[in-house]
């Protein structure tokens, strides 16, 4: 008859049941974690004065499908081909773009290395070490060779569980960021095809005024011609001469000057779509076309169109989340570090069931005393959160105002234009009287003259109001945030 003594009994009942409390241990890790709180307040989006209507919108009449923003690209609204083919390029080659994008891709990887802590962090080491003992060392045993080599093969793992959610609101952090950040890139997008389009109609607007000064220039060097031959009949005089070739010359110089303002923003358009100067040049075509409708939409819809006011909402988010962050550091930490592995003397034995260690460990830390250093974080924090609301609120001001401010400059603008081709036609009716007086001999040429520069400034300014309104027009485009809405932020 076989019998099992009580202690070898005692050891069987104990190799039997450490497998179910290593289980049941690391059972009860998971469950720890994803039971924990998640401490720090929950984020709401703070209210913002938002008004029913825009002041400037008054009598704009219903869109016409044609006149809608496209969701792309919003500048193929102003049916310009060449502004199409240069706003195409800014996406390939714009330097400042490629840096947002950058950033951003910064941004989202850094929401992986956030999101790694909510897993463990695993190492595996292999290693052999020979040893030789002293042969003089205490309790030394004759003929004790004292020498063995320790071959180890070992498995360690290091676990926080997130049980107050420090790791959680760090993730909700770093993705607010991303988030904030691909707004922002969004932002500069805009801004670049936004200005692209400014310099564009720009340079069209000189243009055009380059081709009325040419224009005059031309109608000039008759009038001299004319004037000289009526010194040399007799019938003007020098005085009329030295006045026409004046008004001639002053012309001349105001067309140069115009080529001067045009080279640079010739320039300032290469450099957008990522080429030198010197290898960028632009026919002149002058500008003709005035503005198409914009319809501003509702005032409500600002907050979800703007990139700015985007970014700047996750950034209040992300602020809020270190509030939670900051309060998770009142709580113990709690970090667990599992290790297992083969350990022999011999190579042959090292996987074998004898060689097989391991061992799981525990730790809750927290501290007792900082001396206010706790406190100053979440003073901080909170202090940050609420800079980062009163951003957010500016933001939507500004937001506003643009819109407000470029609503009012074609509303007015358009006035103005009517007024100024008003002006236009009688400069034209004025010049065409005084040039008959004065060839019927009923009229000096200073008339003419008056005439004549009253008449250029009037089409010079006529050019400038459609500039502008077109400016205001891109303005406006850009205020209400072009095509993009806040459905295209990423989800990282």
């Amino acid at each position: 008859m076989i019998s099992a003594s009580p202690q070898g009994s005692r050891s069987m009942v104990a190799e039997a049941t450490r497998p179910r409390l290593v289980a049941g241990f690391a059972l009860g890790l998971i469950l720890l974690s994803l039971a924990g709180c998640t401490v720090g307040p929950k984020y709401v989006r703070p209210p913002a004065e938002v008004p029913p209507a825009y002041k400037e919108s008054g009598n704009w009449k219903q869109a016409q499908p044609a006149d809608a923003l496209s969701k792309g690209n919003w500048w193929e609204v102003y049916q310009q081909p060449d502004l199409n083919a240069l706003e195409a390029q800014i996406n390939v080659s714009n330097q400042t773009l490629k840096a947002s994008e950058d950033q951003f891709l910064h941004a989202r990887a850094a929401v992986g290395v956030s999101r790694s802590a909510l897993f463990p962090t695993i190492s595996a080491g292999l290693s052999a070490t020979p040893t030789q003992l002293s042969a003089n060392r205490p309790l030394t045993q004759t003929g004790e060779n004292g020498y063995y080599t320790d071959y180890v093969l070992s498995v360690d793992a290091s676990y926080e569980a997130d049980v107050w959610g420090r790791v959680r609101r760090t993730v909700e952090a770093s993705r607010s960021e991303a988030q904030a950040s691909a707004a922002d890139l969004a932002n500069v997008s805009l801004s670049l095809h936004a200005e692209l389009a400014l310099d564009y109609f720009r340079l069209r607007g000189l243009d055009a005024q380059e081709q009325l000064l040419n224009t005059t220039v031309a109608a000039y060097e008759k009038a001299l011609n004319l004037t000289q031959s009526r010194f040399h009949g007799g019938i003007a005089s020098a005085l009329d001469v030295a006045q026409a070739q004046a008004q001639l010359e002053n012309t001349r110089a105001q067309a140069q000057d115009v080529e001067v303002q045009r080279s640079q923003y010739e320039h300032a358009i290469a450099v957008l779509i990522g080429k030198p100067p010197a290898d960028f040049t632009f026919i002149e075509s002058p500008l003709m076309s005035p503005p198409p409708v914009i319809p501003p939409g509702l005032p409500s819809d600002l907050l979800e169109r703007r990139p700015d006011i985007s970014a700047a909402e996750r950034r209040m988010q992300e602020a809020n989340a270190n509030v939670g962050v900051a309060r998770a550091a009142y709580f113990p930490l709690i970090m667990f570090s599992p290790a297992a592995g083969l350990e022999s003397t011999a190579i042959s034995t090292l996987i074998q069931g004898p060689s097989i260690f391991w061992s799981l460990g525990a730790a809750a830390t927290g501290t007792l005393l900082d001396f206010g250093h706790r406190r100053g974080l979440s003073q901080e924090a909170r202090a940050d959160y609420d800079q980062s609301v009163a951003n957010y609120r500016q933001s939507v001001l500004s937001a506003f105002q643009d819109v407000e401010d470029n609503l009012a400059a074609l509303r007015i603008l358009e006035q103005e234009a009517a007024t100024e081709d008003a002006a236009v036609a009688a400069a034209q009716h004025s010049l065409s009287l005084s040039t008959t007086l004065y060839r019927g001999g009923l009229a000096n040429y200073l008339l003419v003259t008056t005439a004549q520069s009253t008449a250029l400034g009037d089409q010079v300014t006529a050019v400038e109001i459609l500039t502008r309104r077109l400016e205001a027009s891109v303005l406006l485009v850009k205020a209400l945030g072009g095509g993009w809405t806040t459905s295209q932020i990423p989800h990282v």
